[in-house]
């Protein structure tokens, strides 16, 4: 069975088991199927019926007679025979899974529950409960023919390509466009199957779907390299992504039959970054875009640094996965990643230690910490000053890697939009989180599957209105999804400023908070030790997607695991006598001295719940914005600088954007601390040259000192309803 993330794969050859988009694998199959026995055609009628999740009553699956054989089927999902073993247990022939029909006490069947026996699921069950006993055509697969090709690029490099096309439209029915997604992680999983589970709306109206491996990568020729950057194009050696997009869609044009001229162009995280690059120097074929989670500046705000601070466990995991081999193997370790890279000292030391310390990012890493020439020429926005294509940005709120790309990306085309066709959707979601059907990131439950609702309502109109010239997409500028009170809202532009009214929220003395400006002078103090650096998330800490890992919901998790801790400060309101929505860029404007040469600065805004708050969220600390800075990048990227021991400094960076509703009875906390670990490199607080290489005596305890007065008004600001 293909994982729902394959590393960072999240648009596409989604299958999930029965409850969860119920598309069936035979490669995860690691037993051999039971005996199947023969059932009476009125009893397997006892099954039929219509079925939903337990935990997720958004998925829906069918189950109906055909003949003597009883199916499941669902909207992304063929249906698939479900063979009796014994009464009301059956199993799929050539895989693991196993399901089993409950009935009550009077024998009346009620639901059913799924197991993957033996497979490395580890035998877990999901639940659904019948709520209707007439079967529903649920059934919306679409059967789609497959074929490779390798296409040659201007220089001669081949580049290979899956195509997927509506079985007999080749040469009969309506041209059809292209929907095409290139990618690092490896095309040969996808097939009809994989583009109904992950794309079942744009699959039942059908599109010719193309996907790509990128050079080097897989099956394609050439050379790998990291978010290769945009060049010159002098001569028919100077390639990019731009013109590797270009090729290839010269190549679909003249070489598939029955098309009708049209591509668009879409991908999740690197993907989202190679759906830019569509967008770049656009062929003129190319009518619609969707970057979603892009990678777009992996130094100021994506993957590898956060305005200067080295994201250490990722980095190290991503680039060996990338770089160390031609496909995407993960990096697997049984040792708290905590405890490797504190043992470990410095990224040098743990780079060694891995053999990677070659790998061409890696030497980036260990050679450029700074926003060198190198990273800049990666960068995307600064390609980004007219609007070439109609583009439709999509990023989560928890996004756990790239939650500013699409951001950036939006505010750098949004002056450009004379045409009004730069969107944007900001979603409750983690990295991808739009793919699949819940309501849920964690135990955070948003009441809807707000994933269906904006892939039905605005990414299948949107791909719809370009290519195909249908109606339906109403998109004006911006939707956001306002957690807290659980709604869509739609803005004329992000930030929203119709309506909306500049606010700030003051630090105060006696660890409070204040929408109203600080009159005494106080500060807030805490020692920060390097050696026992605060931890991102519980332990033990997996590699980034080792087995087991909790990577992709730590933006969700319960912050009380820390918020304890004497080496942070909490400032937190007296609880809410009324509802308090922000909205729009966060930004953190804090006043603070450590007695080191250097320091990071975290900022966390933190919705507390009441203690008596329903569905195990009693007392939860769920993080709405974060962010860090690195201190020597406070003036700065470019050129690093030491702090002064001592002095009163005033660190100011954005948080990104939110859109959130602290409900009445709630807490607002802004938790401030000074390591975040090992997600980010420990900083030395003591200046050095190069903190991937600093010697052990560099790292020392520092006192921290947060000032919350009139002369020094440590400060969030955001814009409020007016």
């Amino acid at each position: 069975m293909k994982r729902l993330i394959s590393s960072r794969r999240m648009s596409s050859g989604i299958l999930l088991l029965l409850c969860a988009t119920a598309a069936w694998s035979q490669s995860d199959a690691a037993v051999s199927d039971p005996q199947s026995i023969t059932l009476p055609a009125k009893k397997l009628s006892e099954y039929v019926g219509q079925y939903r999740g337990s935990v997720e009553p958004d998925l829906t699956n069918a189950i109906v007679l055909r003949g003597s054989s009883l199916y499941a089927e669902g909207e992304r999902m063929p249906p698939t025979e479900l063979k009796p073993e014994s009464a009301d247990h059956f199993f799929v022939p050539d895989t693991s899974i196993r399901v089993a029909f409950m009935r009550d006490a009077k024998g009346k069947v009620t639901g059913l529950a799924t197991t993957t026996a033996g497979s490395r699921s580890d035998g877990a069950a999901m639940s659904m409960v019948r709520f209707s006993d007439k079967p529903a055509d649920l059934n919306h697969f679409r059967d789609y023919a497959r074929s490779e090709v390798m296409v040659p690029m201007r220089d001669g490099v081949k580049l290979h390509l899956v195509i997927l096309r509506p079985q007999g439209s080749e040469s009969a029915g309506e041209p059809l466009p292209f929907l095409m997604e290139r990618t690092p992680y490896g095309v040969d999983g996808e097939t009809s199957l994989s583009v109904n589970a992950a794309k079942p709306e744009l699959a039942r109206s059908g599109y010719i779907f193309v996907f790509g491996d990128i050079r080097g990568r897989y099956k394609s020729e050439g050379q790998f390299v990291m978010n290769r950057p945009v060049v010159e194009h002098a001569t028919k050696n100077d390639i990019d992504e731009t013109t590797d997009t270009n090729d290839t869609v010269d190549w679909l044009l003249k070489n598939v039959p029955n098309n009708n001229g049209r591509v668009g162009v879409y991908g999740i995280s690197y993907p989202g970054f190679l759906a830019m690059m569509a967008g770049i120097d656009a062929n003129p074929a190319v009518k619609a875009i969707s970057p979603q989670a892009p990678m777009t500046n992996i130094w100021i705000g994506d993957d590898f640094f956060h305005n200067g601070a080295f994201r250490e466990t990722y980095g190290f995991d991503y680039v060996q996965q990338l770089e160390g081999q031609k496909t995407d193997v993960r990096v697997q370790s049984d040792e708290d990643t905590f405890d490797f890279f504190l043992k470990s000292g410095n990224f040098a030391g743990a780079a060694k230690t891995a053999g990677m310390s070659n790998l061409p990012t890696a030497k980036a890493f260990l050679t450029q910490p700074e926003y060198t020439k190198f990273w800049q020429a990666m960068a995307v926005e600064p390609h980004l000053t007219k609007v070439e294509v109609p583009t439709l940005e999509v990023g989560g709120w928890w996004d756990q890697e790239d939650m500013w790309g699409p951001q950036a990306e939006y505010a750098a085309l949004e002056p450009h939009d004379s045409s009004h066709e730069v969107f944007l959707v900001m979603g409750p979601w983690n990295h991808g989180g739009w793919v699949p059907t819940t309501r849920h990131l964690g135990i955070v439950d948003f009441e809807s599957a707000t994933g269906e609702v904006y892939r039905k309502t605005i990414e299948a109109p949107f791909f719809e209105k370009y290519l195909k010239n249908r109606s339906g997409f109403n998109l004006k500028d911006t939707a956001s999804f306002r957690t807290g009170v659980n709604e869509w809202k739609r803005y004329d532009a992000w930030p929203p400023k119709a309506g909306f009214k500049p606010s700030k929220m003051y630090l105060a003395a006696d660890h409070g908070l204040s929408f109203d400006p600080p009159k005494s002078e106080s500060k807030t103090e805490y020692v920060a030790d390097p050696a026992n650096p605060i931890p991102y998330r519980h332990r033990p800490i997996q590699p980034t997607y080792g087995n087991g890992s909790k990577w992709r919901t730590w933006l969700v998790g319960d912050q009380r695991f820390v918020s304890g801790r004497r080496d942070l400060a909490n400032f937190t309101t007296a609880p809410l006598d009324r509802d308090v929505t922000i909205t729009g860029d966060v930004v953190a404007d804090l006043f603070a001295a450590t007695t080191g040469s250097d320091s990071d600065w975290i900022v966390k805004l933190i919705d507390v719940y009441p203690d008596d708050a329903p569905n195990g969220m009693g007392g939860y600390q769920l993080m709405i914005a974060d962010e860090i800075l690195r201190g020597r990048y406070r003036n700065s990227f470019e050129k690093p600088e030491p702090v002064k021991p001592g002095e009163v400094t005033e660190y100011r960076w954005s948080l990104h954007g939110a859109d959130h509703t602290f409900r009445k009875g709630h807490k607002i906390m802004v938790e401030v601390q000074s390591s975040w670990f090992p997600l980010y490199d420990r900083n030395p607080q003591t200046y050095v040259p190069n903190i991937m290489t600093a010697s052990p005596d560099a790292y020392k305890a520092q006192t921290i000192s947060i000032y919350q007065s009139s002369n020094y008004p440590s400060h969030l600001e955001f814009e409020m309803p007016e």
